[in-house]
């Protein structure tokens, strides 16, 4: 009976330990499916939420179905002339040269005798396109054409030219065709794309468009039609100077062949104002000389520097008023901001010699209803300017006419915009200032009536002002309900994969009751999905209702669906709760302050893209931080105190370096050396680390010695070849201006080779990692040009310094209390045999992770744009113009130091004993915290530079969850096999 009770047992126990595995392995199944269901929400949800964007900040300003506003008075001129000079900086215009002779002779005469002058104020993106529509059509830049990348409007919109009879246009092929080709009555004529060639002086290009105008003048003297189209009233000719702009990008606004172009476009004007008055004898012409945009001292311009944004202005002629002395009345506007931000009645440098006659300035849409008002056009339907009447000849009844009709054109694209939103809102938010516009405009009219002229003045003025707001109103009407939406669903997001941490990777589960939270659970989960799914459907008729578009649907239907399977876990969240009350305040106070570190450093590297010194002083903070910690619990003597403090204090120095990297190939070469040094001390160390207890968990001792114990000479002899190779391809380009077949085969092939390496070395952390660092020196280093090739080995030291912390903390955490973690293990059934659970002091790793992740993106340049990295990097390798290979390579060579760090951290990973991809889902919540700072930081204003760097910020942050994810898969294929010596056995082996 004894026999068969112990065979019983025997059972029983067998049994029973089938039944614990089983259960695991049901476990572990649930949990890799689960991981990969929530892989793909992540993916689908930030590709989503990504193009929200666009509908929220690029949606297009313009809109249809407005009738122009008929003008109420007589034009005081038949016929008007513009003249535009790209790219003229105001400056360079009004000032005088060295000699103190003033470059624009003619214009400064018509200044001081028979016209108004002033400084027309651009907004950014100062571009050639969007200045001319703000010129001629009275709008700044559409946001939409974003989607266009910049190169074209992706609506139609009116214009002067299309509200005049008859307009004739020469100049650029980039400029006139955008107004012209799509107008009937016009006559326009453009030179070829060739002759825009930045080796020559360009001012041939001013030149050809007035010879243009001329031969058109003489034809009409022969041909009786052209004759007599010139002869009607309410004409305009455009006349587009391009020479400036090509000059100052290619010789710079203080060369001499700017500068000299400046007096080319002031004799143009000359000759074409004699040449029109000679022709029609009529004094009906109006004329305005300005520019799109200015110049800045590096020959571009795009941003609000006042260099790009102030531009001349000159406006003489029929219905232009004269001269004016300055005195202390004329000043009004004095807290007026234009759209550069520069303030009104700006002093007036003495240099310019003008400060005895009044200055006007104006926002550059303002020309646009000024040209329309000296010829008796209707405003474009588009318009948002402002008639600035200080420039206008007229009686007061006429100022007064044509002031209403700027007013009821702004007015008619406030109504049309409202009607619009008023067709497709089930719940309409009117704009209450404007809900009496009609009574304001019969009260208008009621005082023209009256000849009471200057409160009809004030009254249309104010309603012209809360008309813009009103556009304003219109264009971000959603912008509340859409980024709530999104950033509740980033929220929902990030709390749905904190949840699923805190059920599979942490000892949480075994805390609390997790029967009856399963069974609370389930009967809740049905009800709960029902009600979320009739939400869903019933904010999707909603949406149905009022003609939103697709895109609307699939973010509101994202959100609701995360915070439904939020709400399904209130049993989760609720115990939680309770767990934390029973919780010593210590721990809640840690809590806290994990947290606010942990927000801390996140908006640090949110900040960090704009300004990259910022990680010069996190580096120096934080080697600091680990050097002191590390003496107060190890001995000096191992040398990984000072090793840590000096490896992030090196790193530091690289953030302070400009983003355009220098050549110097010679630094190049040393790198090499350096890389080569870094490795050989490594691998000393991996081999002779049995005497040193803080080394045993990552070094190769105690573990099978390595199939090639030549590698690392091999690697060695690589590295020293590609820096080799480095000096004899740059010589041999430089001498002889190619690349030789055979150094690009010998480039790749190192390249190729080197890479292959690290899968035959042994699997000890240590020479693992340092296998991989051998082998993407050559081709990092055959991609670098200058101080780049140091960062990497002073990257890759400081991923060492971070192993060597995590090695030292798991060592003191092991002798401290040596069987907590084993008890850990065995309490979560949900982890794999060799993992143990997530604590709140691993939040660190992440963090780390992250700041060293984005230390690759900015560490040697800019990663948010790639044309901020110096094509010559790919030199070595290929020389014909080949853009996809280029890019490739220049791709590649960014990510070598994210391959670096996804290796380290999977390496930290196994010497813990933590599942990674519970690390992966904290990577990704920290990073989507960046991500609604991000989504609030995009912009739609500015430079396109600034305009593109917010996009691809977001974007950048917003792609991580993929993007990771891709380079965990990659390196995988190297760090899968590494083994770590048991730590609990090497704290035994120290003790």
């Amino acid at each position: 009976m004894g026999g068969s009770d112990g065979i019983l047992g025997n059972r029983d126990i067998d049994r029973s330990r089938a039944t614990i595995a089983s259960t695991s392995t049901r476990r572990r199944k649930w949990l890799k499916r689960r991981e990969t269901w929530l892989v793909v929400l992540g993916v689908i949800l930030h590709a989503v939420y990504m193009l929200s964007i666009f509908d929220i900040y690029f949606k297009t300003p313009i809109v249809h179905g407005m009738d122009p506003v008929t003008p109420r008075f007589n034009a005081p001129a038949k016929r008007l002339v513009l003249l535009v000079a790209d790219g003229l900086r105001a400056d360079k215009f009004f000032e005088p040269d060295s000699e103190g002779n003033y470059r624009a002779p003619f214009l400064r005469s018509i200044i001081k005798g028979k016209g108004r002058w002033g400084v027309s104020h651009a907004r950014p993106p100062t571009e050639s396109r969007p200045g001319h529509v703000a010129l001629i059509a009275g709008f700044y830049e559409d946001p939409s054409a974003v989607t266009k990348g910049w190169k074209a409007n992706p609506v139609e919109f009116d214009s002067v030219f299309n509200q005049s009879r008859h307009t004739f246009a020469f100049g650029s092929p980039d400029i006139v065709p955008i107004f012209c080709s799509a107008v009937p009555h016009s006559t326009w004529n453009t030179y070829p794309h060739e002759y825009e060639d930045f080796a020559t002086d360009a001012s041939f290009l001013d030149e050809w468009s007035f010879d243009q105008f001329q031969s058109l003048l003489n034809r009409s003297k022969e041909d009786s039609k052209l004759k007599e189209l010139l002869l009607q009233d309410n004409l305009v000719i455009f006349l587009h100077l391009l020479g400036c702009d090509s000059n100052g990008h290619a010789h710079r606004p203080f060369s001499s062949i700017y500068l000299n172009n400046v007096k080319v476009v002031d004799s143009i004007a000359e000759r074409v104002y004699h040449m029109v008055e000679d022709h029609f004898k009529d004094n009906r012409t109006a004329y305005i000389f300005t520019a799109d945009h200015g110049m800045s001292d590096k020959g571009s311009h795009g941003d609000g520097h006042p260099s790009n944004t102030d531009t001349p202005l000159v406006a003489w002629g029929a219905g232009v008023k004269n001269p004016k002395p300055i005195s202390g009345t004329n000043h009004s506007h004095c807290n007026f901001r234009f759209v550069d931000e520069h303030m009104h009645d700006a002093p007036t440098p003495v240099e310019w010699g003008l400060n005895e006659i009044e200055r006007v300035d104006v926002n550059q849409a303002d020309i646009a209803p000024l040209m329309s008002t000296l010829v008796g056009l209707p405003c474009p339907v588009n318009s948002v300017g402002s008639l600035p009447l200080d420039y206008i000849n007229m009686i007061e009844m006429e100022e007064i006419e044509a002031v209403v009709s700027n007013t009821k054109q702004v007015l008619n694209q406030f109504l049309r915009k409202s009607y619009i939103k008023q067709l497709n809102s089930l719940y309409f938010k009117p704009f209450k200032q404007l809900a009496n516009y009609s009574a304001v405009l019969d009260q208008i009219e009621h005082l023209i009536s009256f000849r009471n002229y200057e409160a009809a003045m004030k009254l249309s003025e104010n309603l012209r002002s809360l008309a813009l707001q009103g556009l304003h109103y219109f264009q971000t009407y959603d912008w509340l309900m859409l980024m709530t939406i999104i950033t509740l669903g980033y929220i929902g997001w990030m709390i749905y994969l904190f949840l699923h941490v805190l059920q599979s990777y942490t000892s949480l589960p075994g805390n609390i009751s997790r029967k009856e939270q399963a069974a609370r659970q389930r009967s809740y989960t049905g009800k709960i999905n029902l009600c979320g799914c009739l939400f869903m459907g019933a904010l999707s008729i909603l949406l149905f209702l009022e003609h939103s578009p697709p895109l609307y649907h699939a973010y509101t239907t994202m959100t609701v669906f995360l915070w439904t399977r939020i709400i399904n876990e209130y049993w989760t969240i609720r115990a939680l709760w309770i767990y934390l009350r029973g919780r010593k305040f210590n721990y809640i106070i840690k809590l806290v302050a994990t947290s606010a570190v942990a927000l801390f450093i996140l908006e640090l590297l949110v900040n960090s893209f704009t300004d990259r010194k910022l990680y010069t002083w996190c580096f120096l903070i934080m080697g600091a931080i680990a050097s002191l910690y590390l003496l107060k619990s190890i001995p000096w003597r191992s040398g990984i105190p000072i090793f840590v403090c000096i490896a992030c204090w090196f790193l530091s120095i690289f953030t302070l370096m400009p983003a355009q990297i220098p050549d110097n190939n010679e630094l190049v070469i040393a790198s090499g050396a350096m890389i080569i040094l870094i490795g050989l001390v490594a691998s000393w160390l991996d081999l002779h680390a049995e005497g040193n207890k803080f080394w045993l968990s990552i070094s190769n001792h105690g573990v099978k010695r390595p199939k090639f114990p030549m590698l690392f000479h091999l690697q060695a002899l690589l590295v020293g070849l590609s820096s080799v190779m480095v000096s004899l391809s740059t010589s041999h380009r430089t001498e002889k201006q190619e690349l030789l077949a055979l150094h690009q085969m010998i480039n790749w092939s190192i390249a190729g080779f080197s890479m292959v390496l690290p899968l035959f070395s042994a699997n000890g952390l240590l020479s693992r990692l340092t296998s991989i660092f051998l082998g993407f020196a050559p081709p990092f280093l055959l991609l670098s040009i200058g101080y780049e090739a140091v960062f990497y080995g002073a990257f890759a030291l400081v991923l060492m310094a971070w192993i060597l912390f995590e090695n030292t903390v798991l060592y003191l955490s092991k002798v401290k209390k040596p069987s907590s973690s084993t008890k850990i293990v065995e309490d979560h059934l949900t982890l794999d045999h060799d993992t143990r659970c997530l604590q709140l002091s691993d939040v660190r790793i992440p963090l780390i992770f992250m700041v060293l992740f984005n230390v690759a993106f900015f560490g040697t340049g800019n990663f948010a744009s790639i044309a901020s990295f110096e094509i010559s990097s790919v030199y070595r390798f290929i020389t014909v113009f080949s853009p996809f290979l280029m890019a490739a390579l220049l791709v590649f060579k960014l990510f070598i130091p994210f391959l670096l760090v996804i290796c380290a951290f999977s390496s930290i990973t196994k010497l813990h004993q933590i599942p990674r991809l519970g690390c992966y889902f904290l990577v990704i919540s920290f990073s989507d915290v960046m991500t609604i700072h991000f989504f609030f930081l995009v912009q739609n204003t500015g430079s396109w530079m600034e305009i593109g760097n917010s996009i691809s910020h977001f974007g950048i942050v917003s792609a991580q969850v993929i993007f990771v994810l891709l380079l965990f898969a990659l390196t995988n294929v190297y760090t899968k096999d590494i083994q770590c010596n048991s730590a609990l056995e090497s704290s035994q082996k120290a003790m």
